[in-house]
């Protein structure tokens, strides 16, 4: 290596480590600083939000796709029905049903599943009902719950975009006015 080639190389890493423990030192600054708020009543920064977002949905898809999926048949559907107005319900509403008030103030807000199940594959709502999502609110069912009460939660689950007020009234268990699990 030739000595402008050697010392360019050695001002680089140089300059690679500077960055790497000024971001050290920044990260252990806020940590023991206290200046994040971790407050539920104040969303994060757009750029913890869509790097927590992100990682969490590839994380799904990554250790979902293993996950083998059964036929989803109407008889799961009528049992994931009743599960999901006892267990889902107060976080995540349903068709012409709104979250609980407590749910109300979570932060990350649970998202209102007919809405955004159509972005999920159900391998993955699988997974993340058996496994929870960390410091979100979501629980992980799977320790509760067996594998079979889960697919039905699941098929239920997945029915639910494009699912009328009327036809999700037909499930009514009267189980929803619970606290849920």
């Amino acid at each position: 290596m030739q000595p402008k080639t050697r010392q360019l190389a050695k001002g680089a890493a140089v300059g690679l480590l500077a960055i790497i423990l000024i971001s050290l030192v920044v990260v252990v600054w806020v940590a023991y600083s206290g200046a994040y708020n971790v407050a539920a009543t104040q969303d994060h920064q757009p750029i913890v939000r869509w790097t927590l977002e992100t990682t969490m949905k590839n994380s799904v898809s990554d250790r979902a796709g293993a996950v083998q999926t059964p036929v989803l048949n109407d008889a799961m559907v009528a049992g994931g029905a009743v599960r999901y107005q006892a267990m889902c319900e107060h976080c995540h509403g349903g068709p012409g049903v709104e979250k609980s008030e407590w749910a109300q103030g979570m932060l990350p807000q649970p998202p209102h599943l007919p809405d955004v199940v159509s972005e999920w594959k159900s391998n993955e709502v699988f997974w993340l009902a058996k496994h929870g999502v960390r410091m979100s609110g979501m629980p992980a069912f799977g320790s509760t719950h067996s594998d079979d009460e889960l697919w039905e939660i699941t098929a239920f689950v997945m029915r639910l975009p494009g699912m009328t007020t009327s036809e999700y009234a037909r499930f009514d268990t009267g189980d929803s006015a619970g606290q849920g699990h």
